[in-house]
């Protein structure tokens, strides 16, 4: 006797060819190549399909943030250059080397043990030079440049093929931290120059470098969460015609009517203010759906929207539908559109007290994911 298992009615679809496009269409607005940055498992969209996607609609490169995020990208058939962001530790230099990826080289002690590793093994490393102009998260002070690119320039054993920043002020385009961390940079870049050795590639601009700062520009632009068509704060302007790639979608699996005065949730901090239709949706926090949008945030069903009441629980929630209908197994839209309504992730964002990043990067692996190539799903897996 066999048992058959239907999926959960929670899911995430993911439009690949949303992402595609705003790929492309980042590419124009920069006018320089385009990394696309696929880490945290692609701002939650699925790292492999995603990655797999992107190299075969017209992507020349990647960054992730760890070596495990490029070695699964090898190991499932990614075969373009993928700089790995993050600060490396000395055991992990084998493994660059050989699956073939980038190094982010952020101060002399690290290029010495890449050059010593690379020698020992035979193999000429690819790296980019990181460079701190104020973000104070990992790179050579800028001041402190020189010395580094050059000996970094005449390594026998490591290939400068970039050299970067990030920028950490770049979703206002009111602060003037952006333009002093650009000419820090440019500073940094034209010791280049002065010991005659070529230039390698420069990048610096983020989501927000793309969208506010087309001096930041330069050789390539590294779009993260712009790519899956969300802007990285409520207040951006959308400078880049972008569409959000993901939805989130449930279903309602338990209908009730709240007496006036009846409480929902854990602390009863939710009373109903009168004889009210109240649904229950099958996910939580444990699903990476925030806690905080705990009598705050608000759902689609059939196009309308309802708020939450009381606390999200780590697997469900319960909604106030006031006095419209629902029937178990109707469709609850969480992020994404619904005959002609829309919840985006920014404004969940807003409710949650928090950044669209989070949002994304929190829905976890308990949701399967579905994806979709043109009107078709594709693969429910990452």
């Amino acid at each position: 006797m066999s048992t058959t298992f239907t999926r959960r009615p929670t899911r995430i679809v993911v439009d690949l060819d949303a992402i595609a496009g705003n790929l492309r269409a980042i590419g124009a607005h920069a006018g320089v190549p385009v990394m696309p940055i696929v880490k945290a498992n692609a701002y939650g969209h699925g790292l492999v399909p995603v990655a797999r996607h992107l190299q075969a609609h017209g992507a020349t490169r990647f960054g992730v943030a760890f070596v495990e995020e490029a070695i699964a990208l090898r190991e499932a058939g990614v075969g373009l250059p993928i700089l790995v962001l993050g600060g490396i530790f000395g055991p992990q230099v084998e493994l660059f080397l050989r699956y073939g990826l980038e190094i982010t080289v952020s101060s002399l002690s690290k290029l010495r043990q890449v050059e010593q590793l690379a020698e020992a093994m035979g193999r000429r490393a690819a790296i980019h030079l990181k460079i701190d102009t104020g973000m104070g998260r990992i790179g050579v002070q800028h001041a402190n440049a020189g010395p580094f690119v050059e000996a970094a320039a005449g390594s026998r054993w490591c290939e400068v093929v970039g050299v970067y920043s990030h920028l950490a002020c770049a979703d206002d385009p009111a602060s003037p931290m952006t333009a002093l961390q650009l000419e820090r940079f440019l500073e940094a870049c034209a010791h280049f120059d002065r010991i005659g050795a070529p230039m390698p590639a420069r990048h610096l601009a983020n989501s927000g470098g793309i969208l506010h700062f087309p001096q930041t520009h330069l050789d390539m632009v590294r779009p993260g969460i712009l790519l899956y068509g969300v802007l990285p704060d409520a207040a951006a302007r959308a400078a880049v015609a972008v569409r959000p790639a993901l939805s989130l979608v449930s279903q309602v699996v338990y209908f009730k009517v709240v007496r006036a005065g009846s409480t929902v949730s854990y602390g009863a901090t939710w009373t109903a203010p009168r004889d009210t239709r109240v649904i229950t949706v099958p996910i939580g926090y444990g699903d990476g759906w925030p806690r905080a949008l705990s009598s705050r945030g608000q759902v689609l069903v059939h196009g309308r929207r309802h708020p939450i009441a009381g606390r999200v629980c780590m697997d469900q929630f319960m909604v106030d539908i006031g006095d419209a209908s629902a029937f178990n197994e109707d469709e609850v839209v969480l992020v994404g559109g619904q005959e002609g309504e829309a919840i985006r992730v920014e404004e969940v964002a807003v409710d949650a007290g928090t950044i669209p990043y989070e949002i994304l990067v929190q829905l976890n692996e308990r949701i399967p994911r579905e994806y979709r190539v043109g009107a078709a799903p594709g693969p429910a897996s990452d």
